[in-house]
């Protein structure tokens, strides 16, 4: 009776046993050091890619830049469309904030102000481009994502922290 019982086919698992395994082995494969880093270049691109075409060479803002605050883009307010105020202004600081916060995110230095401020940017462009926002909502989830839970262990900060005594600034030690 003993070898019966041993030869038995054991009970398959339960839904929620397998729901739990399948779970640790995604969180196994995807660690939340690795989602960060990979957020953090999936936010940088978009801007870099539109910050770069701002320029003609160093601090020298590109015509198309001026023109499109001055003549294209509006901001889409109660009682608007207006005009940007200062688009010569305007354009410089969104070309600065485009080119320097996404290098900023890329090397995870300053991570959560980096993503603040294209938070920003994201909301002043979701004024210009109201259709967007499909784009722009997943570029805020993705900022706040990074504001909320920092660079991660592969960042500066988190490189930065370990020697100066802050480890848990940037870690992304909440939900690890």
């Amino acid at each position: 009776m003993t070898t019966d019982q041993s030869m038995a086919p054991s009970p398959a698992p339960s839904l929620p046993a397998l729901a739990d395994r399948a779970v640790r082995l995604l969180q196994a494969a995807t660690p939340l050091s690795f989602v960060q880093l990979v957020t953090r270049v999936a936010l940088a691109v978009p801007f870099w890619r539109s910050g770069i075409l701002k320029w003609d060479s160093f601090l020298k803002l590109s015509d198309t830049a001026v023109t499109l605050f001055s003549d294209e883009f509006m901001l889409h307010l109660p009682g608007g469309p207006y005009h940007f105020p200062m688009p010569t202004v305007m354009a410089f600081l969104s070309g600065c904030g485009e080119v320097a916060l996404p290098v900023l995110l890329v090397l995870g230095l300053g991570t959560r102000f980096a993503a603040l401020g294209l938070l920003v940017m994201t909301c002043i462009v979701e004024l210009t481009v109201p259709d967007g926002w499909p784009i722009h909502l997943t570029w805020a989830a993705m900022a706040l994502t990074l504001i909320a839970h920092g660079g991660g262990r592969l960042s500066l900060d988190h490189v930065l922290g370990g020697l100066f005594g802050g480890a848990h600034q940037g870690s992304g030690s909440r939900g690890m």
